[in-house]
């Protein structure tokens, strides 16, 4: 990496903004450890004009949410021609869309939740499904306005309805998959490791993705089925390459064992690589060094012509 010149894209303005400088700050560190001369970029709305002024070798993607992973940062780069990180304009559009991501995913044979798309509104008037049941922003990421709605609760959630609801009008209603949280990093066609997720927190929320001791991580825990593990590993890589993303991936599921059942959740084409991101975690299960993996990233990074 010595002489090229890395522009880490981070912060931006979705309400995953802090995470992302985390995430952009970790990156532009291992870039530098790597020799790399690097920029980093708080992005705001001027980001076009900022990237032809720094005019980079390749782009590091550490945006998150909304804008950031979404399609349209990378369609920015696509047309500055500057090479960047993780999925390309398609697959980032498609995964941000739950709905539409859930919709490929069955039409290959996952495993999806059953459930529909509808309005907060709608989705606050009456309960659209028998509970219990999920409810959650169709397009947004890190748990942000997530909801479980409990068996022999007498109404949906009033927060959908909260005037500083920041997470879109349009929100999925899923059946709720008991069981146990399991998550799989995808490193090109590579899926990494399986690891399950426990937490004292109702759901995998944003508290316990980001908090000191919020969630507890068991990498390829001993007492999951090998069939189950195997097809975790399987099913992360078909989702990576049905959606035809790139780079680094972390696809989300649910497992019951009451039913044997392995359900896709969703998949997310920008990971967090915060201290306590899954992702840089299984990579070093596997003997890759944070920096090793940004290595990576940076040596992955493309720009269709």
């Amino acid at each position: 990496m010595k002489g090229v010149r890395v522009a880490v894209l981070m912060g931006g303005w979705s309400a995953e903004r802090p995470v992302s400088l985390v995430s952009g700050k970790a990156c532009a560190d291992a870039a530098r450890a790597l020799g790399a001369d690097v920029v980093e970029i708080d992005v705001d709305r001027d980001i076009a004009s900022v990237l032809k002024s720094v005019s980079p070798d390749i782009a590091l993607n550490a945006l998150h949410g909304p804008w950031g992973e979404d399609g349209r940062i990378q369609s920015v780069l696509e047309i500055a021609n500057i090479p960047y990180t993780h999925s390309g304009v398609l697959a980032s559009a498609l995964a941000m869309d739950k709905e539409k991501a859930k919709a490929v995913f069955a039409s290959a044979g996952l495993d999806v939740p059953a459930g529909k798309l509808m309005s907060r509104h709608d989705a606050a008037r009456e309960h659209p499904l028998e509970p219990p049941y999920v409810v959650k922003p169709n397009a947004d990421g890190s748990s942000f306005g997530v909801f479980i709605v409990r068996k022999g609760e007498n109404r949906p959630p009033e927060k959908l309805l909260d005037p500083d609801w920041r997470s879109g009008d349009e929100v999925l209603v899923e059946e709720f998959i008991a069981g146990r949280e399991l998550t799989v990093a995808v490193m090109g066609d590579r899926a990494l490791a399986v690891t399950e997720i426990r937490t004292g927190h109702e759901f995998y929320d944003y508290d316990a993705k980001y908090a000191a001791g919020g969630s507890v991580h068991h990498v390829n825990p001993s007492d999951l089925p090998a069939m189950v593990h195997e097809k975790a590993m399987r099913d992360a890589v078909r989702a990576h390459q049905l959606l035809g993303c790139r780079g680094v991936t972390r696809t989300d599921f649910r497992y019951d064992p009451a039913t044997n059942r392995l359900v896709v959740l969703e998949i997310n084409t920008q990971p967090g690589m915060t201290p306590t991101s899954l992702a840089p975690e299984q990579a070093a299960h596997i003997g890759l060094s944070f920096n090793d993996l940004v290595k990576w990233m940076l040596e992955d990074a493309s720009c269709p012509r």
